[in-house]
């Protein structure tokens, strides 16, 4: 498994994510190192499991191990030696007994020499082999626990990391899921989008428009009037905008006419009535070299569309409300229809969930606009009555701001506008919009800032109405931005044209307070030789917690030895684990010692003693022994040879402190009471009790000087 997952993640690290477009959003940048991020996490993981596997053999199997050969097999040869000497000291004391009491003094004498010191040897080989048995019943009670328990600390040091990589990982998930979401609605928009243009495409695939280009060429027929009727010519026409020169080369020439290429400039261009000619697709044109107007027919509708676009076409007069030249710029009815609408939504539809996202009936819609518009009384409807839902009002406004002529934030400044959102220096980003707001038109800065307004006013709804920025720029982003040719390219940029309009919403207060010192646009920063100024997101590497230290930090911190078992600290293993991340040490902080007291950053309780001063303590009822070293470790030779004797085991300290109970010294219990063995939760907690702090050794010379016996109980 472990195997399995270090080969995903090399996968994962290997990974490379192939983007369309020259410029990546940040969300994109986010998601584009995502899959860095999560490599690095599973290999944080399996390095520390393939360090608790080696843990496992380190400070379990080899200890138990080298305890069995060393001690158990050094008991096994001491029992030989005993059982051989027993039997050649009783085997010669047979025979000393055999022995005639008529032999010479001086052979009794030697045998009895013989014997005795046999008997010696004997009694020596016994006293050791008796010896080494207890040494190794006493010695197993710590030797066979320490590694187990040393194991049990490398398993939950595993487990702790984990944990707080579990709760490094949260924040960054959640910004990586608004990245996702983000990326996922910028999606949908231009997948939307795409869908319409390649719908367009697919209805007049004979239509070549340049793109990028105001250029235009085509087949158009063109209305010839002679004086026997009307007939229809094909002509090959390319229009050119700036220059608005219309060219057009005749493809059905006559045999013998004189007829050539017609090199006009245009005056205006109309959209013919349907009703007033019998052919469709039809618009008229008005030039400078010709009287009266000339009629041309298209391809089809998508293509005279294109051309009356590429041409500044105009609509008919007697044509629906909303599409009237009037009512396509941005005039005073216009201005009172968007100030109805957003005063609407705001007083009645502000915490509306998924306003202006949720899409309202097209005939409803058409209702509004046209009751709205009418000639006749212009803006005479009232919004606030309860015929008009919120999704009529919204997706009526939105119909208004994407059918104008020019969208809001104009066609000249759309390319601008786009390389300012590409941009990575933020602070870039946002001087440059701020800087082309102030070149819009005033009729347009006007309207732009009534809209933003309302949309910051939504988004401080945004918790019950769940419309962020991100969400809004993603709806108004293509109504109010919107490329002039309908390109792929320009689809794709369709995510910076929301990334526009979010700051705009963003930063309202700054952009909005006053122009700019310089209305031009800043110039383009040089790129950069530090990293970039926005950073994808990442997983924090926090510092890990303390962990605590179960077999003594180091020798020179214990004096020589283990704060557990009284063993050099040489011959006690220490659990394996990786300090790319620790801390270093706060001062005067405290860390649990595994016995259950209290030590500071040298293994030593509050009263200048280790964990061995505590369990020497217990075993012995509470009083302290009086030869005792500064490191906790006895020094009496009485002590050591009372080991043999049999003795009541005192009753076991408790890891943490229960009821009645301080600094993890247990009361007394009478006989009757069993012990309790209490489990210590996930998280120590504080004390139920905690007793005043006694002052350090250094700071109480009296204790010092003092004898054991004098010691406060406290300490």
């Amino acid at each position: 498994y472990s195997s399995a997952v270090q080969k995903f993640s090399q996968t994962l690290q290997s990974f490379q994510f192939d983007f369309i477009g020259d410029t990546l959003t940040d969300d994109e940048i986010n998601i584009a190192e995502s899959f860095k991020e999560f490599a690095e996490l599973l290999h944080e993981v399996e390095l520390e499991r393939s360090m608790m596997v080696q843990n496992a053999s380190d400070l379990l199997i080899k200890p138990l191990e080298n305890f069995r050969k060393e001690q158990i097999g050094f008991t096994k040869e001491r029992k030989k030696k005993f059982e051989k000497d027993g039997e050649k000291f009783y085997s010669m004391l047979d025979r000393h007994l055999h022995l005639s009491s008529k032999k010479k003094e001086s052979q009794l004498q030697e045998a009895d020499l013989h014997v005795d010191k046999e008997r010696h040897n004997f009694f020596e080989s016994s006293l050791e082999y008796v010896y080494q048995i207890q040494e190794v019943q006493e010695s197993k009670k710590f030797s066979i626990v320490e590694p187990v328990l040393a194991f049990l600390h490398s398993l939950f040091t595993y487990n702790n990391l984990t944990v707080e990589l579990t709760q490094d990982f949260l924040p960054y998930k959640q910004q990586l899921q608004l990245s996702l979401q983000n990326t996922r609605n910028h999606f949908s928009s231009t997948r939307e989008e795409l869908e319409d243009l390649k719908k367009r495409m697919k209805e007049a695939p004979l239509t070549c428009k340049l793109p990028g280009q105001p250029t235009i060429e085509g087949y158009l027929y063109t209305q010839e009037k002679w004086a026997l009727g009307i007939s229809w010519v094909k002509y090959y026409c390319q229009y050119e905008k700036e220059a608005k020169t219309l060219r057009m080369t005749p493809m059905d020439q006559k045999p013998g006419a004189k007829q050539g290429t017609l090199d006009l400039t245009l005056k205006s261009c109309v959209r013919r009535k349907t009703d007033s000619i019998d052919k469709r697709f039809c618009f008229d044109i008005e030039t400078n070299e010709r009287s009266g107007t000339i009629t041309l027919q298209a391809l089809s509708e998508a293509n005279r569309r294109l051309w009356m676009e590429a041409m500044d076409g105009k609509e008919p007069i007697y044509h629906s409300p909303i599409t009237k030249q009037e009512e396509m710029e941005l005039n005073e009815v216009g201005f009172k229809f968007v100030r109805k609408c957003i005063n609407a939504v705001e007083t009645k539809g502000i915490t509306t969930e998924g306003v202006y996202r949720t899409v309202g009936s097209n005939i409803q819609v058409q209702k509004l606009l046209n009751a709205f518009f009418d000639p006749k009384c212009p803006g005479d409807v009232d919004l606030q009555s309860g015929d008009w839902d919120i999704k009529t009002i919204t997706s009526s406004l939105k119909f208004y701001l994407r059918n104008l002529s020019e969208p809001v934030m104009t066609y000249k400044l759309h390319k601008e506008l786009v390389l300012a959102a590409k941009s990575e220096n933020l602070d870039y980003r946002l001087g440059a919009i701020h800087a082309l707001v102030y070149k819009l038109p005033d009729k347009n800065r006007e309207m732009l800032e009534l809209l933003i307004q309302h949309l910051v006013n939504i988004c401080e709804h945004s918790r019950e109405n769940l419309m962020s920025p991100s969400n809004m720029g993603v709806i108004f982003g293509p109504t109010l931005m919107r490329a002039q040719e309908d390109t792929v390219a320009a689809m794709m940029n369709i995510k910076f044209q929301n990334i526009v309009v979010e700051i705009l919403i963003e930063h309202f207060g700054k952009i909005y307070s006053g122009p700019p010192e310089d209305t031009t646009a800043p110039p383009v920063p040089p790129p950069r030789v530090a990293a970039r100024r926005h950073k994808p997101i990442t997983i924090s590497k926090r510092p890990l917690r303390e962990r605590p230290v179960f077999f003594g930090a180091s020798v020179e911190e214990s004096g020589g030895y283990s704060c557990s078992s009284g063993l050099p600290a040489a011959s006690v293993p220490v659990p394996r684990s990786r300090h790319r991340r620790a801390s270093a040490p706060r001062p005067n902080s405290m860390a649990v010692c595994p016995l259950g007291s209290t030590a500071d950053q040298h293994g030593q309780t509050p009263n200048g003693s280790g964990g061995v001063g505590l369990v020497a303590r217990l075993q012995d009822g509470g009083a302290k022994p009086a030869g005792k070293a500064a490191n906790g470790v006895v020094a009496s030779a009485a002590l050591r040879t009372a080991t043999l004797q049999a003795r009541r085991p005192a009753p076991r300290p408790g890891i943490y402190g229960r009821e009645g109970e301080c600094d993890g010294v247990p009361k007394p219990r009478s006989h009757g009471d069993k012990p309790v063995i209490t489990r210590p939760p996930v998280r120590p907690p504080d004390p139920p009790c905690r007793a005043p702090v006694p002052p350090r050794l250094e700071q109480r010379p009296d204790l010092i000087a003092g004898t054991a016996e004098e010691m406060p109980s406290s300490v």
